[in-house]
C-alpha cells in the first residue's frame, strides 16, 4: 500500500476515535495525518520531512485551537446574571423571612435597595442586578 493512503487511513480513523471519545485532540492529529498523507501522495519526500511536515501540520492545527478558544467568549449558561439583568418580574408576598421575585417561570431570592421599603402587596419589579444568586430588584413606577 502507498504510504501516502496509510497516512491518510490512519487520519481518517483517528477522526473517526474522535467521534467517539471525548475531547478534540485527535481532531487535530488526524487533520495533520491526513495533510501529510497528501503530501507523501504529491511528492514522495524523505523520512524527514515526512516527520517535519506531520509535526508542523499538528503545531499549526493546535495553535488555531487555541486561538479559537480564546477568540470565544466564555458564556456561561446556567447562571442567574444570564439573561436575568433587565427583565421584569413580580416582587411575591413575604411567606419566609426574605424577599423573592418571580421572574419567567422561576423564583429567586431578591433585594430591594436600601432607598425602597418593602411593599405591602405583589409588585411589578425591574431586576436591576445579580448578587450571588440574590436578584436586586427596583420597583417599575
Amino acid at each position: 500500500m502507498e504510504p501516502g493512503l496509510i497516512w491518510i487511513l490512519l487520519g481518517l480513523l483517528l477522526l473517526a476515535a474522535e467521534l467517539a471519545l471525548p475531547g478534540v485532540f485527535l481532531l487535530w492529529v488526524g487533520l495533520a495525518a491526513i495533510g501529510t498523507g497528501i503530501l507523501v501522495l504529491a511528492v514522495l519526500p524523505p523520512f524527514e520531512g515526512v516527520a517535519a511536515t506531520f509535526l508542523v501540520l499538528l503545531g499549526l492545527g493546535i495553535a488555531a485551537a487555541l486561538h479559537l478558544r480564546r477568540a470565544r467568549p466564555s458564556v456561561q449558561v446556567n447562571t442567574p446574571a444570564s439573561g436575568l439583568v433587565g427583565r421584569q418580574g413580580m416582587l411575591l408576598p413575604m411567606d419566609g423571612p426574605e424577599l423573592r421575585v418571580r421572574v419567567g417561570d422561576s423564583d429567586w431570592p431578591a433585594r430591594l435597595p436600601r432607598d425602597v421599603r418593602v411593599p405591602d402587596a405583589p409588585l411589578r419589579v425591574r431586576v436591576e442586578g445579580v448578587d450571588g444568586t440574590t436578584l436586586v430588584v427596583r420597583p417599575i413606577a
